[in-house]
Parts: structure tokens; C-alpha cells; sequence
């Protein structure tokens, strides 16, 4: 059954005393996301060891993020079409976003090339040899057919100079043009609308943020996006760069911060206006055994939770794995079942809806800061 058209919008629905954080409601043609959000990363079309019925109900997910560039190389844009975009293709009916697969090419190195035209670059997969250019990846993306898609740009290094940053700029506006004309002259496959989000890069130096901030805004898109944060630079400049962008950005549209981050990364960033997050560190550092709690980090293995047969976090009830003590935890892992994963994948995800929720709450009451800067020195402890 197909969707009626229906365009992306965007509520404010609250803010806060001395901090720059909002509360608000982003309307798709998959249902409605509040926040501030965070995305579980589903790269290839799935959140990975986790079934789509403990993203809805556990953990409480209210949108996922695609990968343009893996999903082009697996399962490929073929099979995706035949299927009726990937909502059909993998069975998740809420919202989705892609990323373009400019940080994967990024993160290629020797084995792709930027030029005026595109992105060359070899599959990691199989050594074959691809061209990403911004009209293509904005076809590939109306093919997959995510709620939310990400225009092509180079996501520059963190360690930059400032030339390079420039320049590499320069190229991610150019693309930038090129995307939206052909995002203009195309139309949605499936039936409902698509959403084109513009990337602010510029590195850590402000004039360029600066620079780039104004040139997305002038577009008036349905949601903006901060790259080329969290990609080796001090956490200071992307404190500092985010408030840089944030003043520019219109206040009435959604902010996401792509590829960020820790929890406390998460609630300096609410603090500082930011509505959307992605990360694979929950689902990553989850199957590695470190786990995030409202009472600090535990690295699972560790011999000090040997026997230790309290829940993984102490308060509430709200996450799905309070049945599991520390102590089988630490079994299954140390015993290498595959459950432990899953369960530490779960529980962080779980958290982190929970925080954003919670972010949310504090937010629509007026209490987020003095809340915010307890957590922070909560639940950045090592325990």
C-alpha cells in the first residue's frame, strides 16, 4: 500500500533557560520523529544483530540510517527498485535516512580519487572500480528511497590546513549545486516525498564554517546537516564549531550532527542546538563489551564483575536487559556467545533513545542545563 505525498515538516516545540536546546517534531511519510533524536546506524538496511521488533519496542527507535554507498555495492540498486525501496526491501516502515557515502569514500584513502567530476573509487568488497558523482548519488538515493537523503560532499580530515580545507570546500559547495539541480528535475519513486539535506563542512576553522553555514541556508531545505565533525579534531573545536553553525542555520528547521557521538558528546550538543545524531559506537562498543549506563561506562569483561549479579544499570526500568546481571553478561562474553553482543548492542541503543528522550523531557520542562551537567558527570565516569 503506498503513502500519500506528503512533505516533510517540522515543529518547535520547546525550548529551555540558558541553553541553546529545542524540542520539536519532524512529520514524514513513515511516521513522526521528536526531538532531539538519535539514529540507530543500519548501514546495510540493518541495525547490525538487532531484530527490527527490539528497535520498536525495547530500544524504542524512531528512524535508522542507510548507507548509500554500501547499499549501492550490496545488495545493489537493482534489487532495491525490484523490491519497491528499501522500506519494502527490509520491512522497516518508520522513517529512514541515507548518508551519501561521502565519509566512506573518504575513509577509502589510496583507493579513490576526487576530481570536479566525482568521487573514482575501488570496492573495498571486490576491488571494482565505481564513480560516485553528486547527480548519481542523488539518483541512487531516490532509488533506495530513504525519507531523508544526504547531498555529496568530501568529508575534509579533522587535521586539515587551512588551504585544504578551502579547497576541499569550495568542491562540497559546487557538488552542493549539483545535487539540488537534480534533486529539482527528479521525482520521488515510490510514492512519497524525499527530503534533501545540504552538509556544512569547512573543518575546524570558523570563517569557513561560517561561509558554509550561509551557503546551505540559502537553499532553504527541509533540514540541514553538520559533517566533518568528530573525524580526529579536539572536542573543543567541535564544540566550538557547532555553536559557529548553529547561529546561522534557521532556527526553524532540523540540525543533525553526523557521526556524533558519545553520550556526553550527545548532551553538549542538545545544549548547543543540535536535533539529530547518528553513531555506530553504541552497536560497535556494545559487541566489544563496553556499555553505557546513567551511572558511568563498564567494560564488561573486566574481572571486577566476575560476581557481581546486579542489573548492568541500577536505576529504572526502562531498558530491556535489567533481567541480565553484570555478572552473565560478563559470562556470555568471556564464553564468546554471540548473545552477549546482541544484549550489549541492545542495552547501549536502548540507552541512548533513553537519553535523547529524556534530553527531551528536561527540555520541554524548562530543567535540561542543571540536568545536563549532572549527567555529564555521571555518565562520562569509568567504572
Amino acid at each position: 500500500m503506498r503513502r500519500e505525498i506528503l512533505k516533510m515538516k517540522f515543529e518547535l516545540q520547546g525550548t529551555t533557560p540558558f541553553s541553546k536546546a529545542r524540542a520539536g517534531r519532524i512529520e514524514t511519510a513513515h511516521g513522526h520523529i521528536d526531538t532531539p533524536i538519535f539514529m540507530p546506524v543500519g548501514t546495510i538496511g540493518s541495525v547490525k544483530g538487532v531484530h527490527f521488533k527490539d528497535l520498536k519496542e525495547d530500544i524504542r527507535a524512531q528512524i535508522i540510517l542507510g548507507n548509500t554507498y554500501h547499499l549501492y555495492l550490496r545488495p545493489g540498486v537493482d534489487i532495491i527498485e525490484k523490491a519497491g525501496g528499501l522500506h519494502l526491501f527490509n520491512g522497516w516502515d518508520k522513517p529512514i535516512l541515507t548518508d551519501s557515502g561521502g565519509f566512506q569514500v573518504f575513509s577509502l584513502g589510496d583507493i579513490r580519487k576526487l576530481t570536479e567530476e566525482g568521487a573514482r573509487f575501488q570496492s573495498h568488497i571486490d576491488g571494482s572500480r565505481h564513480l560516485f558523482t553528486p547527480e548519481n548519488v542523488i539518483d541512487i538515493q531516490r532509488s533506495i528511497g530513504a525519507d531523508i537523503i544526504m547531498a555529496f560532499d568530501e568529508c575534509t580530515p579533522g587535521d586539515a590546513e587551512y588551504d585544504y580545507a578551502k579547497k576541499s570546500l569550495e568542491l562540497t559547495q559546487r557538488w552542493l549545486e549539483r545535487c539540488i539541480r537534480r534533486f529539482d528535475e527528479t521525482e520521488p519513486k515510490y510514492g512519497y516525498s524525499q527530503s534533501l539535506f545540504p552538509i556544512v563542512q569547512g573543518c575546524v576553522f570558523s570563517d569557513l564554517r561560517r561561509n558554509a553555514a550561509e551557503h546551505v541556508a540559502s537553499f532553504q531545505s527541509d533540514g540541514y546537516a553538520i559533517g566533518g565533525l568528530s573525524v580526529g579534531e579536539k572536542e573543543e573545536d567541535m564544540y566550538e564549531m557547532i555553536e559557529v553553525v548553529n547561529e546561522i542555520l534557521p532556527q526553524d528547521k532540523p540540525r543533525y550532527l553526523m557521526g556524533v557521538g558519545t553520550p556526553v558528546n550527545i548532551l553538549q550538543a542538545i545544549d548547543r542546538g543540535i536535533d539529530m545524531f547518528d553513531c555506530v559506537m553504541p552497536t560497535r562498543n556494545g559487541r566489544n563489551g563496553m556499555l553505557f549506563t546513567r551511572n558511568g561506562i563498564i567494560n564488561i569483561k573486566n574481572n571486577k564483575w566476575r560476581d557481581d549479579f546486579s542489573p548492568i544499570d541500577r536505576e529504572g526500568t526502562s531498558f530491556v536487559d535489567h533481567q541480565y546481571s553484570k555478572a552473565y553478561l560478563r559470562h556470555l562474553f568471556n564464553a564468546k556467545e554471540m548473545l552477549g553482543a546482541q544484549i550489549g548492542s541492545i542495552h547501549n541503543l536502548a540507552f541512548y533513545l533513553w537519553l535523547v528522550g529524556e534530553a527531551r523531557q528536561q527540555i520541554l520542562a524548562g530543567t535540561f542545563k542543571g540536568w545536563k551537567e549532572q549527567m555529564v558527570k555521571q555518565i562520562g565516569k569509568r567504572l
